[in-house]
């Protein structure tokens, strides 16, 4: 992404009612955040934080983001996460009438099926990697999911 495209997404972000945009092309990944009268801008590829410096010292709304800036983190559940080991589609049931692989509540031996995700037109089961109680459940059903997403709490 060139310099000038960099700072009119940053323009058109900062004038207008869009409080977050995220852009992702071949050579990396550019969020901008409003938050307030401030811009703040977050680049997250190494390609792309060589450009970032001089567009930040042209553009005087923008600055680096601070803690206090910062949204205020989830709080983290207590118990062990099951997370995604994977990119794709959270599905709770091997088919969209069957019953849940598992509740709230249910109790889980490690190596039991908790859900399937999607990717690429495979189903992959999630197995727990632990036994416990199920005490949340995280992801949607049928909602897409990120590599390292927590997807169930279990105590």
């Amino acid at each position: 992404m060139d310099l000038r495209k960099l700072k009119t997404l940053i323009d058109l972000v900062s004038e207008s009612n869009v409080s977050e945009l995220e852009i992702t092309e071949a050579e990396g990944k550019v969020r901008i955040v409003k938050a307030g009268a401030t811009v703040v801008q977050q680049v997250m590829a190494a390609p792309m934080q060589a450009m970032a410096a001089p567009v930040a010292a042209a553009a005087a709304p923008v600055t680096a983001a601070t803690p206090a800036e910062a949204p205020a983190a989830p709080a983290v559940p207590a118990g062990h996460m099951v997370k995604s080991p994977m990119v794709g589609t959270f599905y709770r049931a091997s088919s969209p009438g069957a019953k849940p692989f598992v509740e709230i509540g249910s109790q889980v031996k490690e190596g039991e099926t908790l859900c399937i995700v999607e990717a690429m037109k495979i189903l992959n089961e999630i197995e727990s990697d632990k036994a416990g109680t199920v005490t949340r459940i995280l992801g949607e059903n049928g909602q897409a999911v990120e590599y390292g997403q927590p997807l169930f709490v279990i105590e």
